[in-house]
């Protein structure tokens, strides 16, 4: 079983997509910031990480540059979480050094897809 890290801090969002990672056989660890997700990732190494771009404390864009520029989380697979819908807030994502992106309203079997594609990547 595949353990993802959900990094949102809307508590709807963060409820419906933990049920749904959940139902679809996951298990999944929380954060609600981006220092907070950098502290999880680094304690529970997930298998991927789904993360919301904006955040509080640290947003999600710095968060991904630390855990990229460490050492027990740099080939984590992360898949950004954004409203920002444009081309280049796509590619702005993939710069910073998410494997994917997925915008907000999340699509789920769109989602889930990557998700696997991912997951399957990177298995040992």
């Amino acid at each position: 079983m595949a353990t993802i890290l959900l990094v949102e801090d809307n508590e709807m969002n963060r409820d419906m997509l933990s049920r749904r990672l959940i139902r679809a056989g996951f298990q999944v660890t929380i954060a609600t910031d981006g220092k907070q997700s950098i502290d999880v990732a680094e304690t529970t190494l997930p298998d991927l990480i789904l993360m919301d771009m904006s955040l509080p404390l640290m947003d999600g864009w710095e968060a991904v540059q630390h855990l990229r520029n460490r050492d027990a989380t740099r080939t984590i697979p992360i898949i950004a979480l954004t409203a920002h819908a444009m081309a280049e807030d796509r590619e702005r994502c993939l710069a910073v050094g998410c494997n994917d992106y997925e915008t907000k309203p999340i699509t789920w079997p769109r989602l889930l897809e990557k998700m696997e594609r991912l997951l399957s990547a990177h298995a040992p």
